[in-house]
């Protein structure tokens, strides 16, 4: 029997907050939760002022009789992350719980298929088919945005047709920007279709004090771990390589500082750090010179270095020049060169040709540089090489090796959290569409303790947006978490690292467990771990 289908027989435990007696919604007495900006309101008029809610039990009461009928959809928004179909799983265990005729209906290829009218019937026996398997295969995704007055009126058109009275998109910031925006819209339309969001991205950077972590972060880094301390046992036996390996990111650098925690390389870039040091491409290969050259000293040619997708952007002189290529760009000037400052240009005619080609290259859906096609760690590789020639005996053996994880993590079997944490927000979502509330992202908090003590509760999305420029225009969005300097950590990982940068201190987390002791086969992210990661 392969793991896959012994997984299918994984029962998810639920917080008890979720279990047996009647469950209610409780809005947040202190009002803690509060807009990031004001100035939100008047484009959610609807939808602005939803209080926080709380999920509860009302004592010992009894699950109340089953109501007769709901028809709800479901969609995935975005990137693959692993988990998503226990979101589903949820959701429909729930309905069938709580009503004696309810209907989930899946909308295939992501957004598209809400505005081609693409669809599937979730039976029971495709959703037990899918059940703590990984990807998003059951019914596919995509990136497609519903904005603008026809693709939101198609939206609201096709979901009255099929006679749904809620939505459910599972999604990262955008797409739960997306989620505010239909509810928003749809409040305001004759017949009532409630959205509700999920909060799905293994970047980790959909997270608020309220929202611990996103979905899918803890199976991805925990599969990237595994390969990057595969690569740091390779190099401490060969002893001859330097492994740059990048790791997914593009705004924030989680998944970096999460892999550092498990994996301790010799050096590991935090883009937030480099914003907040104002450091350059070139300060940030005089400091991996650096750690080469005293490694040299030792008598140590190789070692493994860990850099954040998005690190370009966060550099100063890199930042400001992928800005105004973004904007020459945007106001489609022919020669993206002659719009350069000087000091640009310099930057711009020193960096290989490879990068030059990548930086002019097709914006992305939200018009940003497509920086994960960006050869980050080729880059610093080449600027490095360079730099080395001033130094022949190290040079001579300075042997590097690039690699980018990224699509190794995004759709594997989810770890015994990413079952648990989705199937969880599945059911709140449920709930929430059962008690007519729209406007809201599941969520649960005290993700690190252990899962009888989540607290599930609903956060009102409007209050989670903000303005940001995007395609040279301001618009309402998610803000993207960054790393905290005064987590638990970064501080961790800032005290350790030092010692990790002449010393072979590589810890090898292999592959991810689903039998064993529970201290392994439940574990939570290190990123969660309170007062201490115990490092």
């Amino acid at each position: 029997m392969r793991l896959e289908e012994i997984r299918r027989e994984f029962h998810p435990v639920l917080p008890k907050a979720l279990r047996g007696c009647k469950l209610r919604l409780q809005e947040d007495p202190k009002g803690n939760f509060q807009a990031k900006d004001a100035s939100v309101e008047s484009a959610f008029p609807h939808t602005f002022h939803h209080p926080l809610l709380w999920v509860s039990t009302e004592g010992k009461e009894k699950i109340p009789p089953k109501k007769q009928t709901i028809r709800v959809g479901v969609v995935f928004s975005g990137g693959q992350a692993p988990g998503g179909h226990n979101v589903i799983a949820g959701i429909f265990d729930a309905l069938q719980e709580r009503f004696t005729d309810p209907t989930l209906i899946g909308f295939i290829g992501g957004p598209e298929g809400i505005l081609e009218n693409q669809t599937t019937l979730l039976t029971k026996e495709k959703v037990d088919l899918y059940r703590n398997q990984g990807g998003f295969d059951l019914l596919g995704s995509g990136r497609t945005k519903i904005e603008g007055k026809k693709a939101i009126e198609k939206a609201y058109q096709n979901s009255k047709d099929l006679r749904l009275q809620g939505l459910v998109i599972i999604g990262g910031d955008d797409s739960n920007t997306n989620a505010a925006v239909l509810a928003e819209a749809f409040s305001q339309k004759d017949r009532r279709i409630a959205v509700i969001g999920v909060p799905k991205t293994i970047d980790g950077d959909l997270q608020s004090d309220y929202t611990p972590i996103s979905f899918g972060f803890h199976t991805a880094t925990s599969v990237y771990a595994e390969m990057v301390g595969n690569i740091a046992k390779d190099a401490s036996s060969a002893k001859k390589y330097y492994h740059f390996i990048r790791l997914m990111g593009r705004s924030a650098s989680h998944v970096t500082l999460e892999c550092a925690l498990k994996t301790q390389p010799n050096f590991a870039l935090i883009s937030e750090e480099c914003l907040e040091k104002k450091k350059s491409v070139f300060s940030v290969v005089e400091e991996l010179v650096s750690l080469i050259k005293k490694r040299a000293n030792q008598g140590k040619y190789y070692g493994v270095i860990l850099i954040p997708e998005g690190l370009l952007e966060f550099l100063t002189d890199m930042k400001q020049l992928i800005s105004s290529i973004n904007e020459a760009l945007f106001q489609g000037v022919s020669s993206v060169e002659s719009t350069l400052q000087e000091s640009e240009k310099k930057l711009f005619s020193a960096l290989p040709k490879s990068i030059q080609k990548q930086l002019l290259m097709d914006r992305d859906p939200h018009g940003n540089v497509q920086v994960s096609k960006i050869s980050t760690e080729g880059l610093l590789v080449a600027m490095v090489e360079e730099k080395l020639r001033a130094f022949p005996e190290v040079a001579n053996k300075f042997h590097p090796a690039s690699h980018f994880f990224v699509y190794e993590g995004r759709a594997s079997l989810p770890s015994n959290f990413d079952a648990n944490y989705c199937y969880s927000l599945g059911k709140i979502a449920a709930l929430l569409l059962e008690d007519g509330k729209t406007g809201y992202m599941a969520s649960l908090l005290h993700l690190h303790k252990p899962v009888d003590e989540w607290q599930p509760l609903a956060l009102p999305i409007a209050k989670m947006l903000h303005t940001e420029r995007r395609k040279g225009k301001e618009k309402l969005v998610i803000a993207k978490a960054l790393v905290c300097f005064s987590s638990e950590a970064y501080q961790t990982f800032a005290k350790k690292r030092g010692d990790w940068e002449l010393s072979d201190a590589y810890l090898c987390p292999g592959p991810m467990q689903f039998f064993g002791p529970s201290a392994v086969v439940d574990a939570h992210p290190f990123s969660l771990r309170k007062p201490n990661l115990g490092l």
